[in-house]
């Protein structure tokens, strides 16, 4: 009796996570202002703007998709794994949520944590003039880390997976 309480209790602890993934749709919110926002500071600017200054401006808007997208994927995977099925029979393009597990989840995660490092990245070396080489140096040390974790991951995703394959006969 005392482990079923227990079991209930933690089984109805997984919806704590619910205004969590409602604090993450405001972030979204918040993003998509400041998109906006870069926009809006762009356009009168647009004929006098240098090359090198809106290729900076794209980057940046870029950065802002790339983490909106990430926080979608997180949400609704994270809302399926947690949660609840998410009825998304009606959406027909999200048909990529039935494929998303937690291991391709991390995978994605890490591809787009090294999408961003790159641009910062980019950026850096476009403001090349302006950056001491010491901080240009940490720039690149932490963009390779982020790329050889994501790197390692992915390799051990592929072990994991071929050894769940060959556990179940799939070999």
């Amino acid at each position: 009796m005392m482990e079923r309480a227990l079991e209930k209790g933690m089984l109805a602890a997984r919806w704590l996570l619910a205004p969590i993934y409602i604090g993450l749709s405001l972030m979204l919110l918040a993003l998509a202002i400041k998109f906006y926002q870069e926009l809006v500071h762009l356009l009168p600017q647009i004929l006098e703007i240098r090359e090198m200054d809106l290729i900076l401006v794209a980057l940046s808007l870029i950065d802002i998709v790339l983490i909106a997208g990430l926080i979608v994927m997180v949400m609704y995977s994270s809302y399926e794994t947690f949660i609840g099925k998410l009825n998304v029979a009606e959406h027909k393009r999200m048909g990529w949520l039935d494929k998303l597990d937690a291991g391709s989840l991390k995978l994605k995660v890490a591809a787009a944590i090294v999408a961003i490092s790159s641009i910062h990245l980019l950026k850096a070396f476009m403001n090349l003039d302006s950056i001491p080489n010491d901080k240009l140096l940490w720039y690149v040390i932490i963009h390779l880390t982020f790329v050889v974790s994501a790197l390692l991951m992915g390799i051990m995703d592929h072990i994991a997976s071929k050894d769940s394959k060959e556990q179940s006969g799939g070999l």
